[in-house]
């Protein structure tokens, strides 16, 4: 056996020594993909997975925020703000993978189908692969969409009923990452429409090779991208590991190149190894408690205010963050426009938090659930943990909590079935719009996915709605400021930190850029000696 096929099987067995051989880079993750129809799914593990494979009309730039053109090569708007008319890149190929060989580049075909099965729920492929979109639904988007239709082959209009400020940078999140009509159709003729979710097609810069779960997703270069020059790895391998030593032991022996989310108390050691970097941006995100408003006795604000003041904040954040976080009192952190920083918590008052129970009729021991989450993410270090601490505070009141976790993938969907009572749970911005925290996290629309304390307040929806309607900043900041007073009163959440986000890398990657958005993209990246 010639090198060249020596190394292609020991990559096909799993038997992966140094990454640099192959020109392969490995990222320890820390949780295994639901799937990889990335319009099913809202968490960043999901969000990662997907990143390789496909791309959007347009694309945020690289550790930005600003939607730059992609699939797209320019857009126009009207006048009027309601018809967005996109002109797609000519000559970009799908991936000839999963037994799919496409006999056409992309055209405007492929956009109606990727946006018309979210808007239909009586579409063919739909009824064929039962499937829901939480981010499109929770953005209003499936309601606010009148219509997606072709002027020519590669000319796609967007005709809207309402005015979205944040219409271009919605479109270059994950959830509208363009898939192949052509692919759907052999899909369908085959009876395995299924397939869109397991064996991925896009028109990304990899190509998706097998994937084992809680284990490893292999990736493959694309040799037909369209930015050849972005293609800098042959192979891409997700090494899946939800303990933190684990990742980072793999990361200083060479394992992977990449991880994330180390532990706070791991990071100074970390800065001092000569063979590695620690990327380090302040975080956009948001650590919080959420409160399921439709349970008893959740359901009286009373009761959430007693529990909000009885945390000891500033302990939690010692413990858990480590120096590595600041305490959070808002819905979206102090980086996004449109912040309010006049909202401050309540004081932590315990003996106060006693009363307000008594007075809700709330009984001394009274039984709650308080889930936490089974995995690290940017905005939470150690979960568990923290429930601990927040059992042992509520304890002090007379509420007794009893710690729940899942599976990361099953804890996302009971908790958004609202089985929970309370729950450790967060965000990271995904597109630099406050619409993303305050609209995508709170709003009517988004209970049932991504709005977990299930919370319905017309007050507030009426805000962030009109919010969305207008272009004008000023306009829209004072508006968004308003929700931000409403939501710290009702207190359907327990804002907890915001936390700075650390990503050890080995001093062999080039190209990686930290995202504020929490994206781990690998376009672009390579390795050198």
């Amino acid at each position: 056996m010639n090198t060249t096929n020596l190394i292609a099987a020991l990559l096909a067995w799993g038997m992966l020594g140094q990454a640099n051989a192959a020109n392969t880079l490995v990222f320890c993750s820390e949780a295994s993909p639901a799937g990889f129809d990335i319009a099913q799914y809202t968490a960043g593990t999901d969000n990662d997975a997907a990143e390789p494979l496909y791309n959007r009309l347009a694309e945020f730039e690289p550790g930005g925020t600003l939607a730059v053109p992609a699939l797209a090569t320019a857009w126009e708007v009207s006048a009027d703000g309601l018809a967005w008319t996109f002109h797609l890149r000519e000559g970009v190929k799908f991936h000839h993978n999963a037994g799919f060989t496409p006999s056409r580049a992309l055209n405007a075909d492929d956009v109606l189908f990727t946006f018309n099965r979210m808007l239909d729920p009586q579409h063919p492929f739909r009824q064929a692969y039962p499937a829901e979109f939480p981010y499109f639904t929770s953005m209003g988007l499936d309601r606010n969409i009148e219509s997606v239709s072709k002027t020519g082959p590669m000319t796609v209009v967007f005709r809207l009923r309402q005015v979205d400020a944040a219409f271009i940078q919605n479109l270059a999140m994950n959830f509208a990452s363009i898939l192949s009509a052509e692919y759907a159709e052999q899909l369908m003729a085959s009876g395995k429409p299924g397939d869109i979710n397991r064996r991925p097609i896009g028109t990304g810069p990899f190509m998706f090779s097998r994937y084992q779960k809680d284990a490893q997703i292999r990736y493959k270069a694309n040799p037909d991208y369209w930015a050849p020059a972005q293609v800098k790895l042959n192979q891409l391998v997700f090494s899946i590991n939800t303990d933190p030593s684990v990742r980072l032991q793999k990361l200083r022996k060479n394992e992977c190149q990449v991880t994330l989310n180390p532990r706070p108390a791991d990071v100074a050691a970390l800065k001092q190894n000569p063979r590695l970097k620690v990327l380090e941006q302040p975080g956009y995100n948001l650590g919080y408690l959420a409160y399921n408003t439709l349970r008893a006795p959740l359901d009286q604000l009373a009761v959430r205010q007693a529990l909000d003041m009885a945390i000891d904040k500033p302990r939690i954040l010692q413990a858990i963050y480590q120096g590595a976080g600041q305490a959070a009192s808002n819905a979206m952190p102090p980086t996004q426009w449109g912040y309010d920083p006049s909202i401050k918590d309540a004081p932590f008052d315990p003996e106060k938090a006693k009363a307000l129970l008594a007075q809700a009729g709330v009984k001394a021991g009274t039984e709650i659930t308080l889930w936490a989450m089974p995995v690290q993410r940017p905005y939470n270090p150690d979960a568990r943990l923290m429930a601990q601490m927040l059992q042992a505070d509520w304890a002090k009141v007379g509420i007794k909590a009893n710690i729940v976790s899942y599976e990361w993938g099953e804890y996302i969907k009971r908790v958004k079935k609202g089985e929970h009572d309370v729950v450790l749970f967060g965000w990271t911005g995904d597109n630099g719009d406050p619409d993303n925290w305050l609209g995508t996290l709170f709003s009517c629309a988004s209970v049932g996915s991504n709005n977990v304390s299930q919370w319905c307040d017309p007050a507030y929806d009426q805000l962030v709605t009109q919010a969305k309607q207008v272009t004008d900043r000023p306009t829209r900041i004072g508006l968004y400021q308003q929700a931000q007073q409403r939501l710290k009163q009702q207190l359907p959440i327990t804002p907890i930190a915001h936390s700075t986000v650390n990503q050890p890398v080995s001093a062999q990657v080039e190209g990686f850029v930290v995202s504020p958005l929490g994206r781990n993209s690998f376009t672009g990246v390579q390795l050198v000696d």
